[in-house]
């Protein structure tokens, strides 16, 4: 009877124990089931680059695994095992590891997630190459400044492709992992960008799963609150191609501590993305560039003596851009043969799209995307029309936007003015995205362009497909032979070469050609007669720099000829009739040897542009200019005196630079402008005194004494801006008896200048200058009436909005500003004083003025607030150049009892340049402290009693300036 109850018991044992067992086996499927699921979030998530697994994860799944091996073995002895034997010790077993599941199970939900955020750490394995150079180092300083700064929330980084903008970037991206503080989310954005592209990109990121997929606000809702949780973030998206609205995608910019950062080769897209920094990252200089290329190229030990200069040649070809010098040095890597390094040299005067190499298609690529990018075809045209002209030339933008319009790439507009604009317009795009680079001369202010090689090269490949033909500036001897010169070329550049002879046979039959740059040839000295004969459609002939002595017969069968640019070409003293030019719109003779006017000029009706300027041409017949009715530009020598009922017969007169015959013929165009809207560019020159071409306006400057000295008035150039011009010389320019001026001065007008104009005691007696409200530059020459520039209690516009004021050869000035005559028992003291009185005055010289003791009064100081550029010389009986507000005459003996040491201390915050040139009897600048917060340097040249802020100044020379005092002489 006991056995049998104890097999009865071992039945119901061996029965619980399998049903334990599968319960077991039930809870670990479950675990199972979440180690899968959890295993393929882990796998997307890390996938991503930006994320890694917990350690409590990987613990978990390192316990997962070793229970679900126990339970497996578990299973098999419950199989195996005799249940009479074993049971009693199974049982435990089995409960342990129920409840070890269970656990597992439990822990398995993971509420905090199953991966921390590493913010690309990934990406270091993208920084190949070092940063080289001071700039990038200043780059990365200036994101720095802008992430630290609560001011700015968006940095864009743009400049040209293969720059190294992205570069810059991942090292900013790994300095920020570094500062534990911030979170960092790096997107590329593709060239493909499309809203709802880009915030699956940033989902995945972020490892988020956006729910409204087809509903772009509230994908970015979403977006936008899982990413506003983030503190100190850094969201950076790389190679950004055109600008969109941040809050469309979800992206928050601004708020708890988000920093946005973008690359772009745009500007624009940078201004348009509201980035409150903007940092232009330029090519390497010379020295960095071949350290780079050293780095790269990876020799453990110096290349040879012969080929390093030919390694130093190819970087340079490369012209600071890293992409180029990067590819180039992978590609030389190991070469030893000098003849291969001989043979990478000649590849690189071939087009880089031409070539088979990394350098071809790489760096090609990079640059032909940037040019399809543009999207717009007159951008594109212009573009192409830059490569043109010779490698590393610097190319005048007023000029080149002329030959826009020669060329119909800025046409159909209403005039002149609209289409230098939209000149101006496309040039300033292509700059912005690193197409061409912006250049301004020191010497004379102007603004240039100039395209980076391996654009030139692109766009000169491009251009071939147009039928471009580019030679300019190779140096030939010889022009290429007739085999050459396509049929169905369309523009052919040879300018800046080396030719001097075309042979005599020589007609190329280039049905098609519109344009021919044959300028800057300076020994061509002939072109055969019937060169043109086989260009019926050319529109466009360039001859400008050239040593010809006459045109060629063939040009008068130009019938389509739109421009003609002779300028420069000084042994030209004769040009055949014109008047088969019917087409002709330009019309460029300057600086030409001609005497006469052209035959046929009064044909020419469609005419916009006509330039005689420095020519030997004295007179212009009556009735010319009236029948050339379209006439928009006029600019005519000095010498050649106009009346004004002549251009004001012009109904689509817009720019005039030239002399006008009398007062009359002066205030008969500035009138006609003021009934026209005044919307017309001039330089207009009323002479009454017998001077030379060459006195006009020479800022003449010795090698050794930086001083600015007007000789006279001359018609300059315009250094890109819009005209308002005006210039005196020998005129009666003050009231005129019966109170009426006897002269009127355009309201508009920008430059004044007057030379030997001594009816003026001071600018204030000049009526019509009351009303000159854009008036920013005065020089005043010779003009021997005046005793003050103006008046204390003056009103003329010129004392608010004047910038430059230069002042010459005034013999009887006294002050810059005197006493008012209308108020002659008043000095000229502080309570008389005009608020805004010369409160813009950035640039102020005056030299040879014998009388002037004093520059101007202490009171006006604090209206000096602009001053950056003071210059005084040859001033014999200037004592100091700022004074008491008191009489100018008051005696120097007793001024030298004042003070030194007031306690009223003076500043001139922006001055930055002072000059002090010749002036004998000058003893101190002030006689109060002048505190000077930007002066760094001061020029000092035989003032032999001159006290500086109470420092004796011992010798001639450039000294620095520290705290408001003479320092160390640095020249």
């Amino acid at each position: 009877m006991e056995t049998v109850t104890k097999v009865a018991e071992g039945l119901i044992n061996y029965e619980g124990i399998h049903e334990k067992m599968n319960k077991l086996k039930r809870k670990c499927d479950r675990l199972k089931n979440r180690e899968e699921d959890v295993k393929t979030e882990l796998e997307y998530a890390e996938g991503l680059s930006f994320k890694k697994r917990r350690k409590e994860v990987e613990n978990w799944l390192t316990n997962v695994a070793s229970i679900k091996n126990e339970v497996e073995m578990m299973e098999q002895q419950v199989r195996e095992s005799s249940w009479l034997s074993s049971h009693l010790l199974q049982e435990p077993k089995i409960a342990r590891l129920t409840e070890e599941v269970r656990e597992l199970i439990h822990q398995g939900q993971f509420p905090d997630g199953l991966t921390l955020d590493v913010d690309g750490n990934q990406q270091i394995e993208l920084i190949t190459t070092p940063l080289i150079g001071q700039k990038f180092q200043q780059h990365k300083d200036e994101i720095w400044e802008g992430l630290r700064s609560n001011n700015v929330s968006k940095i864009g980084i743009w400049g040209m492709g293969g720059v190294g903008k992205t570069t810059l970037l991942t090292h900013v991206h790994d300095e920020l992992l570094a500062h534990q503080d911030f979170s960092v989310v790096w997107v590329t954005v593709s060239q493909n960008f499309s809203i709802q592209k880009l915030q699956n990109d940033i989902a995945k990121t972020r490892g988020l799963n956006l729910k409204n997929d087809d509903d772009e606000m509230k994908r970015a809702a979403e977006l936008a609150q899982h990413l506003k949780n983030m503190n100190n973030f850094v969201f950076i998206l790389d190679d950004v191609w055109q600008p969109f609205p941040l809050h469309k995608v979800g992206i928050p910019a601004g708020g708890n501590g988000c920093k946005l950062i973008l690359t772009s080769r745009s500007l624009e897209v940078c201004r348009r993305m509201d980035c409150e920094k903007k940092v232009l990252v330029t090519p390497l200089s010379k020295n960095e560039d071949w350290e780079l290329f050293t780095e790269k190229l990876g020799h453990g030990r110096a290349l040879s003596p012969e080929i390093e200069p030919i390694a130093k040649s190819l970087t340079e070809k490369c012209c600071g851009l890293p992409l180029a010098i990067i590819t180039m040095a992978g590609s030389m890597k190991g070469v030893k043969d000098i003849a291969e390094w001989r043979d990478a040299l000649e590849k690189l005067k071939e087009p880089v799209a031409e070539r088979n190499d990394d350098m071809g298609t790489e760096v090609f690529q990079v640059l032909k995307h940037s040019y399809d990018q543009l999207k717009d075809l007159k951008a594109q045209q212009c573009l192409l029309y830059c490569s043109l002209f010779p490698e590393d030339y610097i190319i005048d933008r007023e000029k080149l936007i002329e030959h826009f319009i020669d060329e119909g790439f800025v046409d159909g507009l209403r005039n002149r003015r609209a289409g230098l604009d939209r000149g101006h317009t496309v040039l300033n795009k292509l700059e912005n995205v690193c197409l061409l680079e912006a250049v301004i001369k020191k010497y004379d202010g102007k603004r240039y362009v100039k395209m980076h090689d391996l654009v030139r090269s692109m766009a000169i490949q491009t251009g071939r497909a147009f039928q471009f033909l580019v030679e300019a500036g190779e140096q030939l001897r010889e022009i290429p032979g007739e085999e050459k010169w396509a049929e169905d070329l369309k523009k052919v550049s040879l300018m800046k070469n080396l030719l001097s002879h075309i042979p005599s046979s020589m007609s190329p039959k280039c049905s098609r050609l519109t344009t021919l740059m044959l300028n800057h040839n300076l020994d061509l000295k002939a072109i055969p007669d019937c060169f043109f004969s086989r260009m019926p459609q050319l529109r466009v002939l360039d001859l400008s720099h050239t040593g010809i002595i006459k045109l060629p017969t063939s040009i008068s069968e130009l019938v389509n000829l739109i421009a003609l640019w002779l300028e420069d070409c000084k042994e030209l003293k004769y040009v055949p009739s014109l008047e088969t030019l019917k087409a002709l719109r330009r019309l460029n003779l300057r600086k030409t040897g001609i005497t006469e006017v052209p035959d046929g000029l009064d044909m020419l009706l469609n005419l916009i542009y006509l330039n005689l300027k420095q020519t030997l041409i004295r007179m212009i017949p009556d009735g010319i200019l009236s029948k050339l009715s379209c006439l928009q530009y006029l600019a005519i020598d000095a010498e050649l005196r106009l009346r004004g009922e002549e251009i004001v017969e012009l109904n689509k007169f817009e720019a005039f630079k030239g002399n006008l015959c009398d007062m009359s013929s002066f205030n008969t165009y500035v009138r006609w402008r003021e009934e026209n809207g005044g919307a017309s560019n001039y330089a207009l020159l009323l002479k009454m005194t017998e001077l030379t071409a060459t006195d006009f306006l020479n800022d003449v400057c010795t090698d050794n004494e930086r001083y600015v000295y007007l000789s006279g008035c001359q018609i300059s150039e315009s250094n890109g801006r819009d005209e308002r011009d005006v210039y005196l010389s020998g005129c009666k320019i003050s009231k005129g008896k019966c109170g009426e001026d006897s002269f009127v001065l355009p309201k508009d007008v920008q430059r004044l200048v007057m030379q030997n104009c001594n009816d003026t005691a001071s600018l204030c007696d000049i009526p019509s200058l009351h009303n000159a409200t854009k008036l920013s530059m005065c020089k005043i020459r010779g003009c021997q009436g005046m005793e003050h520039v103006v008046c204390s209690c003056c009103s003329v516009p010129l004392i608010q909005y004047l910038d430059s004021l230069l002042l010459g050869d005034l013999e009887e000035l006294r002050a810059l500003i005197g006493a008012d005559r209308c108020c002659a028992s008043a000095s000229a003291s502080s309570n008389l004083l005009q608020p805004d009185m010369f409160s813009s005055l950035r640039q102020l010289f005056i030299w040879k003025c014998p009388k002037i003791k004093r520059l101007f009064m202490r009171d006006l100081l604090p209206n000096l607030k602009n001053l950056v550029d003071l210059r005084v010389g040859f001033c014999e009986n200037m004592v100091e150049i700022i004074g008491e507000a008191s009489d100018e005459d008051e005696d120097d003996e007793n001024r030298e009892a004042v003070s030194t040491t007031s306690s009223i201390i003076y500043s001139l915050p922006k001055l930055s340049y002072l000059s002090l040139y010749k002036l004998p009897k000058l003893k101190r600048f002030c006689t109060s402290k002048i505190v000077f917060d930007s002066l760094r340097e001061i020029k000092i040249s035989q003032c032999p009693t001159l006290s500086f802020n109470g420092d004796r100044v011992q010798n001639d020379g450039t000294y620095r300036v520290v705290n408001s005092r003479i320092g160390e002489r640095i020249g």
